[in-house]
């Protein structure tokens, strides 16, 4: 049986999401929402600021505690577009290009994108941005043969839908999710403090006929992004 004070986050989390709290929104009292639930302040306050680690909420000094307005939101169903997941959140979606080059693929990423040793991919490390908050550090392998027409900008801005337009039909993705501390190359692009939690994704991206097309490895602020897992 889950403690008390878990059932209550749940609770608050389940209500944020069906948007019964809106994103930037004041919540009660410690006092009236502990009497909302029905549990002593000690119990809501445990709840709360596990809430609060994880980003959901957000206290402000001599204010009180509000809906987190800086995290974003990504529901894991389908192969879903980083642009269009931010754009979805009403927030500005923008790219900070690392580095970007032509390598042969090392033996992983031959065996995820189904590549021969001798063929070519495009490596690009990005760092992406929401409303020009940094949320996400990114390493995409992409094999070179579905590019080649396209110009490196096309590719680093807006990939899936220039996929798109060149005629490719977007199939699932598989996805790996992980946490661990975030380190220092990581901690300078998101702008965190060594040790902060990250979360760690790793997806394979397929067309519909079942090619792999891109490999990538994408380390999100931990903060600022949650993953929802939906079943249909």
């Amino acid at each position: 049986m889950l403690p008390a004070y878990l059932k209550i986050h749940n609770q608050i989390k389940d209500e944020i999401d069906q948007g019964i709290w809106k994103i930037g929104q004041r919540l009660p009292s410690e006092r009236d929402f502990a009497d909302h639930f029905q549990v002593s302040r000690m119990t809501l306050r445990q709840a709360v600021s596990l809430l609060v680690e994880e980003g959901v909420l957000e206290r402000k000094v001599g204010s009180g505690t509000y809906v987190a307005s800086n995290r974003i939101q990504e529901k894991m169903r389908g192969t879903t577009s980083f642009t269009e997941i931010i754009k979805s959140q009403g927030k500005q979606p923008s790219t900070q290009l690392v580095s970007y080059m032509a390598s042969k693929p090392n033996k992983k990423e031959q065996a995820y994108l189904e590549l021969r040793p001798s063929e070519t991919v495009i490596r690009m490390e990005r760092v992406r941005f929401a409303d020009d908050l940094p949320v996400v550090y990114e390493v995409a392998v992409v094999p070179k043969k579905f590019i080649a027409q396209v110009s490196q900008d096309e590719v680093t801005q807006h990939f899936f839908k220039t996929l798109t337009e060149a005629g490719y039909k977007i199939g699932k993705s598989k996805q790996t999710i992980y946490a661990r501390l975030a380190q220092d190359v990581v901690t300078d692009y998101l702008g965190l403090e060594p040790g902060q939690a990250i979360l760690g994704l790793t997806q394979v991206s397929y067309f519909e006929d079942g090619q792999p097309f891109e490999y990538v490895k994408s380390q999100y602020a931990g903060e600022r992004f949650e993953f929802h897992l939906e079943n249909n």
